[in-house]
């Protein structure tokens, strides 16, 4: 006999939620499937918690930062990225999470996920179409910034250690790439 997995849909994932089933867990929906959230290192919640605070100065009342908290996108994918820089709609988010068209980039910051964060999500975060994807990687500390969307893959890959680096969203602003994880 063979079997299936069972796949999530966002409503039903919301149910769960909503009634408690995942209180005593911290899972993420990607493509359907729950996914373990891998507990945050004391290095990991440091450098996002500064660079949020930094982009915040950064940014001002133009983006709103949201720390770890979950984007809804429609390939029944629920992630929770350490940093998603949106559009400041603010009651708006009361009612959902931010929409693919709501998000300016993501930031996820990686050490033990390293390969999620450049594999999956990566996938995941192209085919909803988000612009531009961040990846802080905190074994080899560089910045790898993925952008230029081309048939829900990111064209482009660049690896930074120095300098700045401009979003594609906000060409005005100079990002300090060193900044994002020292």
């Amino acid at each position: 006999m063979t079997g299936s997995l069972y796949k999530w849909s966002i409503e039903r994932y919301h149910t769960a939620i909503a009634a408690g089933v995942f209180d005593d867990q911290s899972v993420e929906l990607l493509q359907g499937d729950l996914v373990d959230m891998a507990p945050e290192g004391t290095a990991h919640a440091a450098f996002s918690s500064d660079a949020a605070d930094y982009l915040r100065r950064l940014l001002g009342d133009r983006a709103q930062i949201r720390d770890a908290k979950p984007v809804t996108l429609p390939n029944a994918s629920e992630p929770q990225p350490d940093l998603a820089i949106v559009k400041p709609l603010g009651s708006v988010y009361r009612s959902h999470y931010p929409y693919p068209e709501d998000i300016f980039w993501v930031i996820e910051y990686a050490q033990s996920t390293l390969a999620k964060d450049l594999g999956q999500k990566q996938q995941i975060y192209a085919a909803a179409g988000i612009q531009e994807y961040w990846v802080v990687n905190l074994q080899d500390f560089h910045l790898r910034v993925f952008r230029d969307l081309q048939t829900e893959q990111y064209a482009t890959d660049l690896t930074l250690t120095q300098g700045t680096i401009a979003p594609l969203a906000f060409p005005e602003i100079a990002v300090e790439v060193p900044r994002l994880f020292s």
